[in-house]
């Protein structure tokens, strides 16, 4: 998966609470196994009307946030079913970290997994960061991984925890595949020993 280190982009304000799976990426989209797509249908029921037209009060249809790459969201972001094209689709969307009070922890887990760093900070902290979301096309944040820190548009920063482990794979891109593969010779090692003492097998 995509290294993640620095990110500087434009952030989403989405104050709502309790923001679900099925509001992220409904049901009716979760027949294809791949993970790029589902970008278009993020957020699908309150993006577009029964005819499929965009609602042009949803954040995301508007200009100044249609490149997001940072989601500021109310508490509990990510409950309801574990359905991991959420992530999928936040990511092929554009959504690289997405900043709350607290997430799911399913959902929590498999942002990790596909390179999205999602950060948990206390209210005051996150409602600083709304209102500097709400600042449409200057609502620039850049997001420090290697230093923990989060910088506003005016500057001022707001450090953030990150379990070392999970930290250590985004800065260098390793989702479970990668980890793996981090072994590989051993792996290989062992099965070239295991063909020569079981060659039957």
């Amino acid at each position: 998966m995509e290294k993640f280190v620095k990110l500087t982009g434009v952030a989403a304000p989405m104050p709502l609470v309790n923001i679900d799976t099925d509001m992220i990426i409904p049901k009716q989209f979760l027949k294809t196994i791949k993970r790029s797509g589902l970008g278009v249908n993020l957020f699908d029921e309150m993006r577009y009307d029964d005819d499929g037209n965009e609602i042009p009060d949803f954040v995301l249809n508007q200009p100044a946030y249609r490149e997001a790459k940072i989601l500021v969201a109310g508490d509990n972001f990510g409950c309801g079913s574990s359905r991991e094209h959420a992530p999928w689709a936040l990511l092929d969307f554009g959504i690289r970290c997405v900043i709350s009070t607290s997430f799911a922890d399913i959902f929590y887990n498999n942002c990790f997994k596909n390179g999205i760093l999602p950060i948990a900070l206390p209210q005051e902290k996150v409602d600083e960061l709304m209102d500097d979301a709400e600042r449409g096309a200057n609502a620039v944040l850049t997001v420090d991984l290697e230093n923990q820190e989060i910088t506003g548009p005016d500057g001022g920063t707001i450090g953030f925890d990150v379990d070392p482990w999970r930290k250590h794979c985004l800065l260098n891109g390793l989702d479970d595949i990668g980890l793996t593969m981090e072994k590989a010779a051993s792996i290989d090692a062992f099965e070239a020993k295991a063909a020569t003492e079981r060659p039957w097998v």
